[in-house]
């Protein structure tokens, strides 16, 4: 078997520290004793990206901003739904875990960074969705473990009824809101409804029909 190797720390704005480890071509991204993302197992946060695409990708011009660089799966999976005339903002508010996009795992990455279309925003997605009125087709958040955070408590904010009345007012009419979640949340999904959404749950395998069970949220802002 072979050792995993730690390649760096980053601390969490607001306290928490991640850790970059590597075992041969295999990356993980740990917050004390828990992995929160695996560069083998990217398939709901790919699913996240298609679903959404899909349905904003007949638009003209359409526009989408991800919430969290990760391990870039969701980002991968945008731009190949997306057509040439899209844009898509990337919101990540740990600045090492962009280096470690475009260091350490820069095969992982590929050449999605340098894609035309993105733009990398260090920053609070949460800030960057506040600042917008009517300017996304599509917001995707994979923040975190979802709406039940591990990361950083100020992560609550986007899923509360403040930000996701914010998330609404950023959107343009028919715009999406798209969720990933580790799990199910009744609540989360009841306060998407008082927001103003419609809500579709999706549930979506980690990696293949044995990958661990994930929800995707696509809650869609009226014409």
């Amino acid at each position: 078997m072979i050792p995993w190797l730690l390649l760096d720390t980053a601390q969490i704005p607001g306290g928490g520290e991640l850790r970059l480890k590597r075992r041969g071509g295999e990356f993980s991204i740990m917050l004390g004793d828990n992995e929160l993302m695996n560069s083998r197992l990217g398939g709901s946060e790919e699913a996240l990206a298609t679903l959404s695409g899909a349905r904003i990708r007949a638009r003209p011009n359409p526009r989408m901003l991800i919430g969290g660089l990760g391990m870039g799966f969701t980002l991968r999976a945008a731009l190949a739904v997306l057509g040439a005339t899209a844009r898509v903002d990337v919101a990540e508010l740990v600045p090492a875990v962009v280096a470690w996009a475009r260091g350490p795992m820069a095969e992982v990455f590929g050449d999605s960074l340098t894609d035309a279309r993105v733009k990398v925003k260090e920053a609070d997605v949460g800030r960057v969705i506040r600042a917008g009125r009517g300017v996304y087709d599509a917001i995707l958040l994979d923040v975190d473990n979802g709406p039940d955070g591990l990361t950083c408590a100020a992560n609550d904010g986007l899923y509360d009824m403040q930000g996701l009345r914010a998330a609404f007012i950023a959107l343009r009419p028919g715009g999406v809101l798209s969720v990933w979640s580790s799990g199910p949340d009744r609540a989360f999904a009841g306060r998407l409804g008082k927001a103003g959404f419609t809500v579709e749950e999706v549930k979506a395998r980690a990696k293949g029909a044995g990958g661990a069970r994930h929800i995707i949220w696509i809650a869609t802002r009226g014409e």
